[in-house]
């Protein structure tokens, strides 16, 4: 199984709540371990500009490349402006593009990093400056390498940007279970919203996603599901208010991909949120649904 990842996602937010420093040790992590072998991660190329505007607004990008995001705009963002941030997330996006490729190659592939899920097409918000995923979808739909994809976003915040982006496209099926009484607000509505109260727990989650999940497939066939693997559901997480235990989400990411293989569909995973107040558990999280997603891959 391939791994998409660079040493520039790192955002080099310093002390903030979205540990950008996690992807470089979730890979060192994953060395450690022997989970993968060093020959298994691949560079990307960043997205082209064409490749993003598949999505956003051009003007966006131009605002983006310049530095010319008004006051308002960056505080939407959540994280400081950088040519760093701006290298990142045209990364990211490509890496999102070639993990769709490497899925549909070998059955799974992992962007280690991505899952922006709240970009819209003209702003970027709560962390998200470019929505990596969907942008991947329109390039490979674009190609001819899919006509129909289906996002599957266990972030514990929903994905309102996935939403906004792809409403009314019914060549893109998406999926969103997640804390109801959480950001974003308000939440557009995606092809399916799993609204959680409060404290839910590994069992009624994992309930919820299994039904979720039948219904979805039910109603709609992919070439290629895009799996944002949050690792924010964690009952230790900052900025969620689930109450997943490790092991809970573990089984989380085993149903995305059974259910998945039983219909020999091809899945590119993108790791999304996390902020526990312990690091590592973030890393522990982020680790284990690559475990998990090797164990599905065909190579």
């Amino acid at each position: 199984m391939k791994l998409v990842y660079s040493d520039r996602y790192d955002l080099n937010l310093g002390n903030h709540v979205f540990p950008s420093v996690k992807y470089r040790l979730t890979k060192e992590q994953l060395l450690r371990d022997q989970i993968v072998e060093p020959g298994d991660f691949v560079e990307p190329p960043p997205a082209s500009d064409d490749d993003i505007a598949l999505v956003h607004h051009r003007e966006y990008l131009r605002k983006l490349q310049t530095g010319k995001l008004s006051y308002l705009e960056v505080m939407r963002l959540e994280i400081p402006y950088s040519p760093e941030l701006v290298r990142a997330v045209w990364l990211s996006a490509g890496g999102s593009v070639l993990a769709g490729r490497l899925a549909l190659e070998d059955g799974v592939a992992v962007n280690v990093g991505g899952g922006f899920h709240h970009a819209h097409p003209d702003h970027g918000e709560g962390f998200c400056v470019l929505n990596d995923f969907a942008i991947a979808i329109r390039r490979l739909q674009k190609d001819g390498s899919i006509e129909r994809a289906m996002t599957v976003d266990c972030d514990v915040h929903q994905g309102n940007g996935t939403a906004a982006i792809f409403g009314g496209d019914h060549s893109v099926y998406t999926m969103s279970i997640h804390q109801e009484n959480n950001y974003p607000y308000p939440k557009p509505p995606s092809s399916l919203d799993i609204n959680l109260a409060d404290g839910v727990e590994d069992e009624e989650y994992l309930r919820e996603l299994s039904n979720g999940l039948n219904r979805a497939l039910a109603e709609f066939t992919p070439d290629l599901i895009f799996y944002v693997a949050g690792a924010d559901p964690y009952r230790d997480d900052q900025l969620g208010g689930l109450k997943l235990s490790l092991e809970g989400l573990e089984k989380r990411d085993r149903l995305v991909f059974e259910q998945a293989r039983a219909k020999s569909i091809p899945v590119a995973v993108t790791l999304a949120g996390g902020y526990a107040r312990r690091l590592e558990d973030t890393i522990q999280i982020h680790s284990n649904t690559i475990r998990v997603a090797k164990e599905f891959a065909r190579s």
